[in-house]
């Protein structure tokens, strides 16, 4: 597996930043600070990075999980150089997570250690458009009008659970509840 650093960290990574506080890196100078604006703090073990927008990053997916820290829209996140994983959209590299408690979708790399035998890989396009139906899934009620059910509830989890865990389409598998 490939080891990343300050030097190979930004090309094609995928990679999950966690929302720290201002004081964990106070001290520190920018080591770089890009054309849109984020400055980047190097450390031994990784990177803080502080900026107002995460996802796509040049040719990165970078996602920051907030705790809440900052109400500000500029964040700070770090991550280590071991959470950085190869990033290219012509392999099948990441699975689709759901949280039906605060009813959102993820999607994650196969090489995090979330991942188990069993999930469905999909490339970064086809996890794209299916992670878009099931946010529709998961917020709207409409899509469920002409469907049998007894709780949309339910409905809702069932459908969502064959789309993560198979390579089946939304179209086929509503037909089953016609």
């Amino acid at each position: 597996m490939k080891t990343y650093n300050k030097t190979n960290f930004h090309k094609h990574t995928f990679c999950i930043f966690k929302e720290v506080k201002i004081e964990s890196f106070i001290n520190l100078k920018p080591n770089f600070i890009s054309k849109s604006g984020s400055s980047y703090y190097f450390t031994e073990q990784g990177v803080y990075r502080h900026s107002n927008h995460w996802g796509r990053a040049a040719n990165c997916k970078w996602r920051l999980v907030s705790n809440g820290i900052s109400k500000d829209r500029t964040k700070i996140g770090y991550a280590s150089w071991s959470d950085f994983y190869p990033d290219n959209d012509q392999e099948k590299l990441y699975f689709i997570e759901v949280d039906y408690s605060d009813q959102s979708a993820q999607f994650n790399h196969c090489k995090s250690d979330k991942y188990t035998s069993g999930k469905v890989l999909r490339t970064a396009a086809e996890t794209t458009k299916l992670i878009k139906q099931i946010r529709v899934l998961l917020e709207e009620n409409a899509w469920a009008k002409y469907l049998k059910h007894e709780s949309i509830e339910v409905l809702r989890k069932e459908i969502i659970d064959q789309l993560i865990a198979t390579n089946r389409n939304l179209q086929e598998i509503k037909k089953e509840y016609l």
